[in-house]
């Protein structure tokens, strides 16, 4: 899960498909494609929000995302067409680029939608969020059960 600092939208990402599939046969993990966060707890306001919905994601720390992730993962999904530009412009070969996905292009009828980035907004942009994510990570969780 990528988005752009790793404090908003892909911890949540994280954290709700981590709720949903089984820990013992998935690996899901987040980053961002800046540097300014690395090390930080997400927003409080993502945290409070997946605390809500009984996602707890108050144990992630930011870290920026690299080229040893396109060999740890088997999908990378961003955020949003800035992220994807972002990770595919360090994509090593096109097998690695094949890997990245925009996450709502996993939902029928939210083909190319950006998960919108709520750090200048207010609880309710939060909320939105966590649901639009929700709802995609329902989608792919099914996919991969």
């Amino acid at each position: 899960m990528v988005c752009l600092g790793n404090i908003c939208r892909s911890p949540l990402a994280e954290g709700i498909l981590q709720s949903k599939l089984p820990k013992s046969d998935f690996l899901v993990d987040s980053a961002g494609t800046g540097g300014w966060h690395v090390g930080e707890a997400p927003d409080k306001r993502s945290i409070k929000v997946g605390l809500k919905y009984g996602v707890d994601i108050s144990n992630q720390r930011a870290r920026q995302f690299n080229k040893k992730d396109f060999d740890a993962f088997d999908v990378i999904y961003v955020m949003d067409a800035n992220n994807y530009c972002d990770v595919i412009a360090m994509a090593p070969t096109q097998d690695a680029k094949a890997k990245v996905r925009l996450i709502m292009d996993e939902l029928p009828g939210f083909e190319n939608t950006a998960v919108p980035d709520p750090y200048w907004g207010t609880a309710t942009d939060f909320e939105h969020v966590f649901q639009l994510l929700d709802k995609v990570c329902s989608e792919i969780a099914k996919k991969l059960l």
